[in-house]
């Protein structure tokens, strides 16, 4: 028996940052980012190419925009680090992943992204698994939002991302 999700759109619940940040969630997080591209694999599993093109919920991508917005926002997450780690207090570019998601390269076999996402990924554990604690506390601003987030916020954030869309597979794959 499968139990129904209250909200397709979020199949794990929106992010909820903990009050107080731990070195303990940090380490969930980082292992969540590099475990992300074996698990993307696992729940894509055998997918037809009919099921690679069905949306995951009505009116969502489909699994293939989907396993590609996952490679667009996670370089874009990484690039967003790097610039944390490298400038004060960066204003990051915001992107329309919506509009990214009818570009051509969204049609492209899943692989191209999962592959992406395996070098990503380990470049991405790598740099998170050398912080310091100061590190850690470096800010970056989005300019749609008030106040800056932390390198630790951004990383519990797609660490959420990554466990988000994967569970949208998994639905998906539970209700074929």
């Amino acid at each position: 028996m499968t139990t129904a999700v209250a909200d397709l759109r979020y199949p794990i619940g929106t992010f909820s940052r903990p009050e107080t940040i731990t070195p303990a969630h940090r380490k969930e997080a980082i292992a969540e980012i590099a475990a992300l591209p074996k698990k993307l694999t696992a729940a894509l599993g055998r997918l037809s190419e009919a099921q690679l093109d069905t949306p995951y919920r009505e009116g969502g991508w489909t699994i293939r925009q989907l396993v590609h917005h996952i490679a667009d926002s996670h370089l874009n997450a990484i690039t967003r680090l790097k610039l944390a780690l490298t400038e004060e207090k960066p204003v990051i570019r915001p992107y329309d992943e919506k509009a990214w998601a009818e570009l051509p390269d969204a049609s492209l076999d899943v692989a191209v992204s999962v592959d992406l996402l395996k070098a990503l990924h380990t470049r991405w554990a790598t740099v998170l698994e050398s912080l310091d604690d100061t590190q850690w506390q470096r800010l970056l601003q989005h300019p749609e939002e008030a106040e800056p987030r932390t390198v630790e916020v951004l990383t519990l954030i797609y660490a959420w991302h990554s466990k988000h869309h994967v569970a949208h597979i998994k639905l998906l794959v539970a209700g074929s």
